[in-house]
């Protein structure tokens, strides 16, 4: 039987992660639920696609929640845990990640049909995969067999997750310690494409930027003009969207308003202009805003790479409820 050639970019992506790196997690599978349980990928569609139904940027929201776990303790569900001391409450997630409704009401679903057999975490990484497919983006096949951590990691996702003021070195380097590199910093900045950002978040570059200008002069003037009048006066928690070409859509214009300086947050327009963008990642945005294709086969093979970084400490568990350990 011919291989598609989404199958195909999965074969040599996962070949070559385990020939090259002795860390990946090799035994995750894209059919690890093919026999215990089947329903899994229809379960997760129609939830993904109800909930991006009722609210385009809810694919953002799963594609940002997959990011931001990964990131802590590896991807092992830990951002889902409730309690004060949980991740939600890290400063990098509080009042920006969302989405657990949509992981909750999909792991009751799952619970009826196939108890006790699918991880949470498996749950956010194939919700995230079809937020980008129902935005427009690449298909690729989701490797599973996670497990659930069993404890939550504030300080963490406080101190490892990068931030949209960090210099772009910074955040390299938080990239690197988690077994990704400087390509993945921009492919997967690239998820900037879709999704919302508050105020609180980009202000810093709207007014007293510094000692010579007021605002952050590689923010295109009229850009400037438009969000300065949308957060002005409000408690921070405005949004906007973070691709003000193509919101809701999946493609490569993100990289083409880099070059146009429309990058929203710091470290989105830093790819391009930042004296560490221009020694480390000015190429790689050029090459994306110019070819989506090799935008779209790139960013399969870091989320791939992403969804590899393995679970810290215990070896978990399968929770039954995504938000406390069984």
């Amino acid at each position: 039987m011919e291989l598609s050639y989404s199958r195909l970019l999965l074969v040599f992506s996962v070949l070559a992660l385990c020939l090259g790196n002795q860390g990946v997690r090799c035994e995750l599978t894209d059919h690890f639920y093919d026999n215990t349980c089947p329903q899994l990928y229809a379960i997760v569609q129609q939830h993904v696609f109800a909930a991006m139904r009722a609210e385009m940027r809810m694919g953002a929201s799963l594609l940002r929640l997959h990011f931001h776990d990964c990131f802590v303790n590896g991807c092992d569900g830990s951002i889902l845990l409730d309690g004060s001391d949980g991740e939600k409450f890290a400063q990098p997630n509080l009042n920006s990640v969302r989405g657990y409704e949509v992981i909750d009401a999909i792991k009751v679903d799952l619970e009826s049909v196939c108890p006790e057999v699918v991880s949470c975490a498996d749950i956010v990484a194939l919700a995230a995969s079809y937020g980008v497919l129902f935005s427009g983006g690449p298909y690729y096949d989701v490797l599973l067999g996670r497990k659930d951590g069993l404890v939550a990691n504030q300080s963490g996702a406080d101190n490892g997750l990068p931030a949209p003021f960090e210099p772009i070195d910074s955040i390299i380097q938080k990239f690197n310690a988690v077994g990704l590199n400087k390509t993945d910093v921009v492919v997967l900045s690239g998820a900037h494409t879709i999704g919302r950002a508050r105020c609180a978040l980009f202000s810093n570059r709207l007014s007293n930027f510094s000692v010579t200008s007021s605002v952050d002069p590689t923010l295109e003037a009229s850009l400037a003009v438009s969000l300065q009048s949308l957060c002005s006066g409000g408690d921070g928690n405005q949004t906007t969207a973070l691709d003000v070409s193509s919101a809701d859509v999946f493609d490569n214009n993100y990289y083409q308003n880099l070059l146009a300086n429309k990058g929203l947050l710091s470290s989105d327009q830093g790819l391009y202009d930042s004296p560490e963008g221009i020694a480390n990642t000015k190429d790689l945005v050029e090459t994306y805003s110019s070819d989506g294709e090799q935008f779209f086969c790139d960013f399969v093979w870091s989320m791939i790479k992403m969804g590899n970084i393995p679970l810290k400490g215990s070896e978990g568990e399968i929770r039954k409820n995504c938000r406390v350990v069984n």
